[in-house]
């Protein structure tokens, strides 16, 4: 599932594309459940006509911002990306949503899987204002996390992955953090001490930025990876330090590096490291 730094990679694509200014002329949904609010029916009639004014980033959603309040909210989930055609798009496989714009060219989402969600609203606080603070933004300080970390007693990696306690975090960049901070994923939270946590804070901001610096982690060749606007991979894969690295040296102690199940997620750590 792409996580903060392949959404905001795709974000910034987006933003850079030109798409911003142009107005939705036409909308085609060809995999209905793609629509969670309004319903299908009333989906392309509420749409169309709407001048796209900003485009940005909240937790996991790609946020598009029209002149009139209203928002596009879409949550990309297992295998969501989105393609600028310069023209028109004939119904391929695994297209979902065709969103024709002003100036001729048609924004499409294609969704192997398709778990992806689109919600065209305009009560956005209504979907985005029970996500967690920005771990990149400034209101996420190391003193704020202690006392969120402190005064709840969960396994460490499940309350990282809650998206109402931290928005944006997902399985790669929070068994990445993890292994940065020398934290053992099962370790329980009120259990961590002051300096366990500040470690934690900076390891979450850096390796959240290392993927923004990368643009994201693809991991793998098929459809169903990340590829942000034009089929572009991320590149951050060979950052990564135990990430699907079962069975290889610790690059810190040498040790191998294991992959347990924690919360039903596939969890990868260093037994030496992480105690």
């Amino acid at each position: 599932m792409p996580e903060l730094p392949e959404v905001q990679t795709i974000v910034n694509d987006l933003n850079a594309s030109g798409i911003v200014g142009g107005q939705i002329c036409k909308a085609r949904v060809y995999w209905e459940a793609t629509i969670a609010s309004p319903s299908v029916a009333d989906f392309p009639a509420k749409i169309e006509g709407r001048k796209i004014q900003a485009v940005h980033r909240r937790g996991k959603y790609i946020v598009f911002q029209f002149n009139d309040g209203w928002v596009l909210a879409v949550h990309l989930r297992m295998t969501g990306r989105f393609i600028i055609a310069n023209g028109p798009v004939k119904p391929m496989r695994h297209l979902q949503v065709v969103l024709e714009m002003s100036d001729g060219r048609v924004l499409c989402y294609h969704d192997t899987r398709k778990f992806g969600r689109f919600y065209l609203t305009d009560h956005p606080d209504r979907l985005l204002g029970a996500l967690g603070p920005e771990p990149l933004g400034r209101g996420f300080s190391s003193k704020k996390l202690v006392l969120a970390l402190l005064k709840r007693k969960r396994q460490i990696k499940p309350l990282l992955l809650d998206q109402h306690f931290i928005a944006g975090l997902g399985n790669i960049y929070v068994d990445e953090a993890l292994w940065a901070a020398r934290i053992h994923p099962l370790r329980r939270s009120d259990t961590l001490s002051t300096e366990e946590i500040r470690a934690l804070h900076r390891a979450i901001r850096r390796v959240l930025r290392g993927g923004l610096k990368n643009r994201g982690t693809t991991l793998g060749r098929g459809e169903g990876n990340f590829y942000s606007l034009g089929s572009s991979r991320g590149a951050n894969e060979k950052q990564l330090k135990v990430f699907r690295r079962t069975g290889q040296p610790c690059s810190r102690c040498g040790h191998l590096v294991q992959r347990i199940i924690v919360g039903q997620r596939s969890t990868h750590l260093c037994n030496v490291c992480q105690r």
